[in-house]
């Protein structure tokens, strides 16, 4: 059956899905696992920026639905279980920073293991894309995954970003990892319509 995702503002109700992105597999390119004060603190900014207006930035949680069913109601969305119905299936967002003195927005995104090797990143990139097209204000989109972690790399490749070269990108903030600089330049749309999410 086709799959597809949709991106629906991170919530109240999302915390599990930070505790499960926060395990050890999950985390293995990024430092390790944080404390939990440290997720308490991520779930309060995560929160924060779906009351922010959309061009400030958006955390969204990804959920995989089948093609032909429609928006789930709050039991379908509690964890996400359950299969051939939607399933919350990990995170995606963008915020904004400065890069070489440019006014940008970085990316990030992770799906659980459960999940990986299905394509499902790179939907839920290519879905933020167009969020940030239909909402944002900034002229590009930068992805910085290490340069030791292929799949992070491929989903940049394949979600239409351009390879900008290596950097020094410091994560976790004052720890210098060898990454990838990967550009998106964004284009309004070209029909006149907005994503959904």
């Amino acid at each position: 059956m086709e799959t597809r995702v949709r991106l629906e503002p991170w919530s109240a109700g999302d915390f599990w899905l930070l505790e499960r992105k926060n395990e050890p597999i999950m985390t293995q390119f990024l430092g390790g696992p944080e404390p939990t004060a440290k997720l308490v603190d991520r779930q309060r900014r995560y929160e924060a920026m779906s009351a922010r207006e959309p061009a400030a930035g958006r955390m969204f949680r990804v959920v995989r639905t089948p093609a032909d069913q429609g928006p789930v109601d709050d039991g379908e969305r509690e964890h996400g279980r359950g299969r051939g119905r939607a399933e919350s299936v990990g995170s995606v967002g963008f915020w904004e920073r400065e890069w070489r003195g440019e006014p940008v927005y970085e990316a990030g995104w992770g799906i659980l293991p459960e999940f990986q090797g299905h394509g499902l990143a790179v939907a839920a990139l290519t879905e933020l894309l167009a969020y940030v097209r239909a909402h944002g204000s900034r002229d590009s989109v930068h992805a910085f995954p290490g340069t030791d972690h292929p799949a992070s790399n491929a989903v940049c490749r394949r979600a239409g970003f351009a390879y900008l070269g290596d950097v020094d990108f410091e994560y976790p903030p004052g720890v210098p990892h060898p990454s990838c600089d990967w550009c998106y330049r964004v284009e309004p749309p070209q029909d006149g319509l907005t994503p959904s999410g």
